[in-house]
């Protein structure tokens, strides 16, 4: 018996009428805690750093201690998408959770 499966030039559909598939690898994903973010941007890139407040008592030791753990560059487009995505993601958490006063 000879094998029926169609070679890749007898296929029914071709690379680009297929819809493309999204695999999403966590293989090398680590993860942060983060309660504190601040943001700087040049024309190129915009620069996210987040870290994590380790001041117990602000009002004691007059100043605040933030240790940076990581920081995201991306260029303006991915910063803009990623902005939309939240503000997306926000306002569906206020609408179940109720509204956070920042």
């Amino acid at each position: 018996m000879s094998d029926q499966s169609p070679s890749p030039s007898q296929s029914s559909s071709s690379p680009t009428q297929r819809d493309a598939q999204l695999r999403w690898d966590d293989s090398k994903m680590t993860t942060h805690f983060a309660n504190v973010v601040n943001i700087q941007s040049t024309r190129e890139q915009v620069d996210l750093f987040f870290g994590t407040n380790q001041t117990w008592n602000a009002s004691e030791e007059g100043s605040l201690s933030i240790e940076l753990s990581n920081r995201l560059i991306l260029s303006p487009f991915a910063a803009k998408r990623l902005s939309m995505a939240l503000t997306s993601v926000l306002r569906e958490y206020e609408q179940r959770y109720g509204a956070l006063d920042v």
